[in-house]
């Protein structure tokens, strides 16, 4: 649901935009805490006759094909995970990795006391790419570097996204443990991982947080903004709002697999703030582009 200040958030702001410019009409559904019934809420709006149904996050994976097997007149969609590929249904992916590495490399130019961490909400393949991108980001700017890693829970159990009290905790061990710039891909526990800056800046250590999926400079409570050194950017609005749009415009949606990589600004870094350098940067778009020619390839996986 809305108020993630991240993932769910930027999807949001993909329809939002979509509904103000083409006069569409959308309807929101948001599953209960356990998610059990995504696939009644799917099928709901396939029985519906809705035109377009996207599920926002991996979650609705197993739930979205059965649903679009089951509902052939109904185009849907998946952020953040190729699904199927039945006919009518579009995978929305992203290269997390390669945005990652970047901020890995932001965090490396960055810290005071080489050592930096990473906190992943729930240790699964989507985000260990989050993972391997940030490490290899940091080793190509110095492969010393101590990267500590962390995540919140273990699959089942998913409340690692949405546990800031969690993070908050995770983060202030780190930070006491040296490291001073810590990168969270943790939806909703990312807020903790800021307030956990804030509390070891308070204490006379200076030491910075890296937001993911929004420039959550811009979007998180203001009193965390100076902690946050820059965002990891993951463009779900403009997967949201591009697929709703060429389905408005009468062209074939289903029966692909979309991937918004660097090539296309898929993913990025913020700037908000000005607490990156002039020089930082300059190095971080060298480093762009020689991921989009191919010079640099980021590994998807962790290593060890």
């Amino acid at each position: 649901g809305r108020g993630d200040q991240s993932f769910n958030d930027s999807a949001a702001a993909g329809l939002d935009q979509a509904v103000e410019e083409f006069g569409i009409e959308a309807e929101e559904l948001e599953p209960d805490e356990g998610g059990e019934n995504r696939q009644e809420l799917l099928q709901l709006l396939c029985d519906n006759q809705t035109d377009l149904i996207i599920g926002v996050g991996f979650l609705y994976s197993e739930s979205m094909a059965a649903v679009a097997d089951n509902c052939p007149d109904s185009t849907v969609a998946i952020v953040d995970d190729a699904a199927n590929d039945l006919p009518n249904l579009a995978n929305l992916v992203f290269a997390e990795e390669q945005g990652s590495f970047l901020v890995g490399a932001a965090a490396a130019l960055t810290t005071e006391t080489d050592h930096v961490g990473f906190i992943g909400g729930v240790n699964i393949e989507l985000i260990n790419k989050f993972e391997a991108g940030f490490a290899a980001g940091v080793a190509a700017i110095d492969p010393a570097i101590t990267v500590d890693v962390e995540y919140l829970t273990e699959p089942p159990d998913f409340d690692g996204f949405n546990d800031p009290g969690r993070g908050r905790e995770v983060a202030t061990s780190m930070y006491e443990g040296g490291a001073d710039v810590i990168y969270a891909a943790a939806g909703g526990s990312g807020g903790g991982v800021f307030e956990a800056a804030v509390t070891a800046r308070e204490g006379g250590t200076n030491v910075w947080a890296i937001g993911v999926d929004s420039d959550q400079y811009n979007t998180a409570d203001p009193a965390v903004q100076d902690v946050i050194l820059t965002s990891m950017l993951k463009q779900v609005n403009v997967a949201v709002y591009n697929t709703i749009a060429a389905a408005v415009a009468g062209e074939e949606v289903g029966g692909q697999t979309t991937v918004f990589d660097l090539s296309v600004d898929g993913v990025g870094y913020s700037t908000s703030g000005d607490f990156l350098s002039e020089e930082t940067i300059a190095q971080l778009e060298d480093l762009k582009a020689q991921i989009v020619a191919g010079d640099i390839e980021v590994p998807t996986v962790p290593e060890g």
